[in-house]
C-alpha cells in the first residue's frame, strides 16, 4: 500500500489527505481518516454557534426570553455554555469511540496518546468555528443566515488549505486558514502543537467572543 500510494500523484494524496502519513501504522490510518472527522466537528461547531444565538429570532420566541428579567449578556453567556457542553461531549465522545476502535487494530502500537493530541487539536477549532458563527449571527441582521455563511467560510478555509498543500507558493496564506495549524502530521509526527498556531486561536476566539457580546448586546432584533 505504501509503495502503491508513493505512484499516486501529488494532487491525489494531497485531496485525499494521504500526504506524508504512514498507512502501514494504524497511527497514520487515523490521522488520514482525522481530517474528515474534524471536517464533522468543525461543521456542527459552526452551524451551533450560529443558530444557539439566532434561535429565538429564527423560531419567533424572542418575546419569552427578552420579557424576562436578565440582561443580554447573561443570555449569550447561557447559549455560548450550552453550545460549548454540546462541543464536549462530541469531542469526548469521538475521542473515547476512536481509542476503543483502534485499540483492536494497533497490534501493539501506542496511539492514544496521538489520538488524545488530535482531540485537542480538534477541541481547539471547534471553539473556534463555534464564536465565528456566534459572532456572525450577532452582527448580522438577518441572524437566521449567520450559519449558511460560517459554513461557507469554513468550506473556503479547507479548500485554501488543500491549495496551499498543492502549490507551495501560497504558503504564506497558512495564517489565514485554521485546517494548517494543527495537521494530523504535525501533531503526531511534530512534536505537538506549535506555538504560534495556539496563539493565534486563543487571539481568535477571545476577539470573536467579544464581537458576539458587544453585538448582540446592542442589536436590533428582527421581528
Amino acid at each position: 500500500m505504501t509503495e502503491l500510494l508513493k505512484d499516486m500523484p501529488k494532487s491525489l494524496r494531497v485531496v485525499f489527505g494521504f500526504n506524508q502519513l504512514d498507512l502501514s501504522k494504524v497511527s497514520g490510518y487515523f490521522g488520514v481518516l482525522f481530517i474528515y472527522l474534524l471536517l464533522m466537528a468543525t461543521i456542527h461547531a459552526t452551524m451551533l454557534g450560529a443558530t444557539v444565538i439566532a434561535k429565538e429570532e429564527r423560531d419567533k420566541t424572542y418575546e419569552f426570553l427578552f420579557t424576562k428579567p436578565v440582561s443580554r449578556s447573561i443570555i449569550v453567556t447561557a447559549k455560548l455554555l450550552a453550545a460549548l457542553t454540546n462541543i464536549i461531549i462530541f469531542n469526548l465522545v469521538t475521542m473515547a469511540s476512536s481509542m476503543m476502535l483502534l485499540a483492536k487494530y494497533s497490534h501493539g502500537e501506542a496511539v492514544n496518546d496521538e489520538i488524545a493530541r488530535l482531540m485537542a487539536a480538534m477541541f481547539i477549532l471547534q471553539l473556534l468555528f463555534m464564536v465565528i458563527g456566534s459572532a456572525l449571527a450577532a452582527v448580522k441582521k438577518k441572524s437566521k443566515k449567520a450559519a449558511s455563511l460560517a459554513t461557507g467560510i469554513l468550506v473556503f478555509t479547507y479548500f485554501l488549505s488543500v491549495a496551499i498543500d498543492l502549490n507551495d507558493r501560497l504558503t504564506g496564506l497558512k495564517y489565514f486558514t485554521p485546517f494548517k495549524y494543527f495537521e494530523a502530521k504535525n501533531v503526531m509526527y511534530g512534536g505537538g502543537f506549535a506555538a504560534v498556531y495556539v496563539v493565534i486561536s486563543v487571539v481568535l476566539i477571545a476577539a470573536l467572543t467579544t464581537v458576539t457580546y458587544v453585538f448582540y448586546k446592542n442589536r436590533d432584533l428582527n421581528v
